[in-house]
């Protein structure tokens, strides 16, 4: 059944920018700090919404630091996806205590998908005093209204409340860097994976329309933007829920016809939704880049069944065939979750030898975090820590022997890449598949295209110079 998204009206967004402005004026009349600090866990959704954080407190007259002494608004934008990202905001959360005591004027609020749990806002609430501002991915486009109401009563705010979830345009941005841009192009999931607390704290899936997408887009590539990533829980889901007609392959077509010298890139695919439409339009559009992330999660079929993914190992290879039918050179990485509740060790070499035959580019390997409200935190798991932890070590070894096999593979090469960044080491850059380059030069190239010739690797990196 097709669910209704909830479109919050231009004027409901011209309201929270008064409240933005209600903010600045108020600062002008307080000695404290005009500095703000956000503070981003967890994916790249995340980093986007920080970056709507971050043009709403523009608009408040903050400029940002990252100094917590120096603060007088500190965000921490957290993650939910597992325990380990947990415990770890909590620890920052709670040493942040002895800054509140060194500066009382402080403002600290606490945001993102671990502020959608009910158990973590009442732990919040309890034992976390010092934490003004509590709110879910939900209540974002209101922070300026809840910041306000923090700042003007001083009592501590809570908006956690459960709801489908919306979708504002015109929210302000200001992003990190001038080369890479993240564009969500929907938010939330339908999947109900079961080992995955993202549904229930982002809400069902809800897609923006094809024209504020493409306008953003627009923008970014006539800025100057280089780099430039399109982001949902399942973007192969986009579009299921408007009248268009437009799907997500649809969407890099348009895109796709933007003028500018950009890359195009995708986060994440779900298999069971990987269309040979959407390859094709992969292979067919020169400014898509030719990287898939595609989570595969487990090698079984009774333990996919397990995890609710509603595909088959042999379906997951079918698809990795197609796309490698279509992009022969295409990068290929995935996500991997090792012992989860009852995978025997059968099925965990079942995992392996689908390594081994698929051979990522890249894996992003995890060993099981029961996530609080997810079925599977219920399941029975037998298998202790040790012999989850030696089976996690193997994977990665293997996985980590073709890293370094496929990144041979690209010495004495030229590749066009883009320098993206520099730190100690000297220059950063990508190739179209987004492996990282490291190499001398001159700040300069920064933002450019530049063909670059592979002279070494290892299994995190390529090592090269810039091509005359």
């Amino acid at each position: 059944m097709k669910q209704e998204t909830t479109r919050i009206a231009p004027d409901q967004v011209a309201a929270q920018l008064e409240f933005c402005r209600k903010i600045h004026a108020l600062n002008e009349t307080r000695p404290q700090s005009r500095l703000a600090l956000v503070d981003t866990y967890g994916c790249q959704q995340n980093e986007a919404d920080s970056e709507r954080i971050r043009g709403y407190l523009a608009q408040m007259g903050y400029g940002f630091t990252q100094n917590e002494d120096e603060a007088g608004v500190i965000v921490l934008n957290t993650c939910a996806i597992r325990a380990h990202a947990e415990d770890r905001v909590l620890g920052n959360v709670g040493a942040l205590v002895h800054v509140k005591r060194r500066r009382p004027d402080q403002i600290l609020c606490l945001c993102g998908c671990m502020a959608q749990e009910d158990h973590v806002a009442e732990k919040i609430r309890r034992s976390y005093r010092h934490v003004d501002l509590v709110f879910g991915p939900h209540a974002l486009w209101r922070f300026p209204e809840l910041l306000w109401r923090v700042m003007s009563r001083r009592g501590r705010v809570f908006d956690h409340s459960e709801e489908p979830g919306s979708i504002a345009e015109g929210i302000p941005v200001v992003r990190q860097g001038g080369v890479k841009a993240w564009v969500s192009i929907m938010y939330g999931c339908n999947n109900f994976c079961s080992y995955c607390i993202v549904p229930y704290v982002r809400g069902r899936e809800r897609s923006r329309e094809p024209e504020a997408v493409l306008d953003e887009i627009r923008a970014l590539a006539a800025a100057g933007y280089r780099d430039i990533t399109l982001l949902g829980q399942n973007v192969n889901s986009y579009g299921r829920d408007l009248d268009g007609g437009m799907d997500f392959a649809g969407l890099l077509r348009a895109a796709n016809e933007i003028p500018g010298e950009f890359l195009l890139r995708f986060m994440t695919s779900h298999p069971k939704d990987a269309s040979q439409a959407l390859f094709e339009t992969m292979a067919r559009c020169e400014k898509v880049a030719p990287v898939f992330h595609l989570p595969f999660q487990a090698g079984s079929t009774r333990v996919l069944a397990a995890m609710n993914r509603r595909y088959t190992r042999e379906g997951y290879l079918d698809k990795v065939r197609a796309l490698r039918a279509q992009i022969p050179d295409v990068v290929l990485t995935s996500d991997v979750i090792v012992g989860f509740p009852g995978e025997t060790a059968g099925e965990f070499e079942e995992t392996m030898s689908l390594i081994e035959e698929v051979r990522f580019d890249a894996l992003f390997t995890f060993i099981y975090s029961p996530r609080k409200g997810t079925p599977a935190a219920e399941l029975p798991d037998p298998m202790d820590r040790a012999e989850k932890l030696a089976e996690f070590q193997r994977l990665v070894a293997v996985q980590d022997k073709i890293s370094e096999e496929k990144h041979a593979a690209y010495i004495g090469r030229t590749v066009r890449c883009l320098v993206d960044g520099a730190d100690e080491k000297g220059l950063t850059a990508r190739t179209p598949g987004n492996r990282l380059v490291r190499l001398a030069g001159d700040e300069s190239l920064i933002g450019r295209f530049v063909p670059v010739t592979i002279t070494g690797a290892n299994k995190w990196s390529l090592f090269g110079e810039a091509a005359q």
